[in-house]
């Protein structure tokens, strides 16, 4: 296999197609030539799998010419030119044809590469409603006595039991089955997949119909969700009889449910459609759901049944070749707007929702929450907002206090204010430099003998005191502190052991990345959440500097003079990291193979309807630097992440709370990560 960190296959990506030949009814050898042709193409674009259409070499729609030997004969002589063509084609390919066998016709589906016939499957079930009429042509694969054949002078293994695995891609093995056996309530390729099939391969006909089309992505996208596996789909195209149907040669190909491509419908010529699998991803979805094993344990019967027949891939062997796939830089935030505002709503509203059932199993009727004018209190405040107003209370019992210190800018203070007053909470202020001089003074810090010393404890002197303040407010008017801490920083460790962003009675935003919370605040704004009311102040928010504001400027103080992500990097990277550190497990070198891509240049992921949306790119010397930052911090962390307060889980990207998605050692090595991260190199 190559070992190219830029090659995709080096990173458990396989490429696939689905091709869809014009095709002549009962003419083999053009059919044939057409397939070939398609091959040809699949090979050259660095793919090494292509599934074609059900009875392709033969045309679907022959009716009862299958049973003229002609015809039939014919369809083997086409074979033979696709088993001579696959020799100098490096590509597993998988043709429909009619195939006799112990004196029956079967509906088959073949599967060659590299000059041989791997094996052969019959399609199982048979449709004989509606336009369909094939039993009156095929028997099918449960009448099968033969379980290997003689094919242009191979022993070829035969029947609906095969599963075919590339020895030197260990995670594709791929089944294949036909049309209508997708169809029926328990397909073929349920119980391949719980064999271990992680690519799924349809071979169809398919005519179309009024409202078929969308029928055919549901089909497919739930079956390659159940499955957790890629699904490829193939249906014929032009050249299919027209006596009484219409074809439309839809082709698609999912991946546990995402769809990755799909072709145009009702071209005139042939045409050929490719994807990225990511069989990690599969496997690993299926490695961390348990019920997927107890479904292979529950099916045992079926999935022994399988046989396996093994063959090596001949893997492109090019120094580079990116990904052909869409990996969004935001992967938290939907890049469509339509989607995206969708989101917002539904993780907004899970937060409110979590606050409320929190308030109402406590009869507490008060919250406490700490104003700082960023981001992570400015969200945090709106969700206390809507709470109350969901239980019947008013804002005012909200009690916000803004706390300025030695470092707080002009801007964000000011901001804080019309937070408070926006919201309509009870806003309180209460400087903290005096309580700070003082523990400066009991603990003997230089700073209260008037020496610059902005080191963590002057930082941490600060956080703490907002911190006692909130907890002794809650307890002087029976509330509870609402935390604001958020996912990025929980994961980077950017949160002071014991003081607010980490502790509190319970915090809304512990689930929420950084990326996903300045949208969610800009929704809140646009979408006019608290009705017609003016909410400039929000979206100067969502534009301030992302600051802890904990150490003084040299100039003046209308802004934040600390810069978060100048220090633990930039918060779209780091997220990005963190979706699939967290979701899939993926190794550093895969993560930076992905941001790569993402963040090569900034026409992909970006969003060009929305002028806020900052298009940086990152060379792979920059995101090997942030994965470093990400690493080493991630694991240095732990142990501020085993005793933080309840929080609602948002969405499936995880969390870290240690009674739920994330239970880990706060004293494990790093060690492996960081050598993973030394095999990415610069450029």
């Amino acid at each position: 296999m190559p070992q190219s960190f830029h090659n995709l296959y080096t990173h458990d990506f396989v490429r696939v197609a689905v091709g869809v030949p014009r095709c002549r009814v009962a003419d083999p050898l053009f059919n044939a030539q057409q397939t070939i042709a398609l091959a040809e193409q699949v090979s050259a674009k660095g793919a090494v799998l292509a599934a074609f259409p059900e009875l392709g070499l033969s045309a679907y729609t022959c009716d009862d010419l299958f049973h003229q030997r002609a015809l039939l004969d014919a369809v083997q002589v086409a074979l033979g030119k696709i088993v001579e063509a696959s020799i100098r084609i490096p590509v597993a390919m998988i043709v429909g044809m009619p195939l006799r066998v112990d004196h029956r016709l079967f509906n088959c589906a073949v599967v060659v590469q590299g000059g041989r016939i791997l094996g052969v499957v019959p399609k199982i079930y048979l449709p004989n409603y509606n336009e369909f009429y094939e039993v009156r042509q095929f028997s099918s694969a449960d009448d099968a006595v033969s379980t290997e054949i003689e094919l242009l002078g191979q022993r070829v293994p035969f029947g609906a039991d095969l599963l075919f695995q590339a020895a030197n891609v260990p995670l594709l093995r791929f089944h294949a089955e036909i049309c209508e056996d997708v169809w029926v309530p328990i397909p073929p390729s349920s119980y391949a997949a719980l064999a271990g099939a992680t690519v799924l391969v349809n071979l169809s006909a398919s005519n179309i119909v009024v409202g078929k089309s969308d029928y055919r992505h549901q089909l497919v996208g739930q079956q390659s969700g159940r499955c957790m596996a890629a699904y490829l789909y193939s249906s014929a195209g032009r050249g299919e009889s027209t006596t009484d149907l219409s074809w439309d040669g839809q082709a698609l190909i999912y991946e546990n449910g995402e769809m990755l491509a799909e072709s145009d419908r009702f071209e005139d010529e042939s045409h050929v459609i490719f994807a990225d699998i990511d069989l990690e991803r599969l496997s690993r979805d299926r490695m961390r759901t348990n019920t997927w094993g107890d479904s292979v344990r529950r099916h045992a019967q079926q999935v022994e049944a399988f046989r396996v027949v093994k063959f090596a891939l001949e893997l492109p062997v090019q120094d580079v070749l990116p990904l052909q796939r869409t990996v969004a830089r935001y992967p938290y935030v939907p890049a469509n707007p339509a989607v995206r505002d969708k989101r917002c709503m539904e993780v907004y509203n899970i937060q409110v929702m979590a606050l409320v059932q929190r308030l109402a199993a406590s009869g507490m009727k008060k919250v406490v929450i700490g104003i700082s004018g960023g981001l992570d209190s400015t969200h945090a405040l709106l969700v206390c907002a809507k709470a109350m107003d969901r239980l019947n209370l008013p804002r005012t019992n909200i009690l916000g206090y803004t706390m300025p210190g030695f470092a707080t800018s002009r801007r964000t203070l000011d901001q804080a204010r019309k937070l408070m007053e926006f919201v309509g909470c009870t806003a309180h202020e209460i400087d903290i430099r005096p309580s700070c001089i003082q523990m400066l003074q009991d603990i003997g810090h230089p700073y209260s003998e008037g020496k610059e010393d902005y080191d963590v404890t002057f930082e941490n002197v600060q956080a703490g005191e907002r911190t006692s303040h909130l907890f002794r407010l809650a307890n002087h008017h029976n509330g509870i502190v609402v935390g604001t801490g958020d996912l990025s920083e929980l994961a980077l460790g950017w949160c002071t052991y014991g003081v607010g962003d980490h502790m509190s009675h319970y915090n809304v935003n512990a689930s929420v990345p950084k990326t996903l919370i300045s949208h969610l605040v800009r929704w809140v704004a646009e979408s006019r959440q608290f009705g017609e009311t003016d909410s400039q102040v929000l979206l100067d928010v969502v534009n301030t500097e992302i600051s802890p504001e904990l150490v003084p400027g040299k100039a003046n103080d209308s802004a934040p003079a600390q810069s978060t992500q100048s220090v633990i990097g930039p918060y779209e990277l780091q997220d990005f990291t963190l979706y699939y550190t967290l979701r899939f497990g993926f190794t550093p070198a895969k993560v930076a193979f992905l941001a790569l891509h993402a963040w090569k240049d900034r026409s992909i992921g970006a969003w060009p309807e929305d002028a806020h949306v900052v298009r940086n790119q990152y060379t792979l010397k920059d995101i090997k630097h942030n994965l470093g930052i990400f690493v080493r911090r991630f694991f240095q962390s732990q142990f501020k992440r085993t005793c933080v307060p309840n929080a609602p889980k948002v969405g499936s990207g995880g969390s870290l709370s240690p009674r739920g998605d994330w239970r880990a050692p706060s004293d494990a090595e790093s060690v492996v990560w960081q050598e993973n991260l030394k095999t990415v190199p610069d450029a």
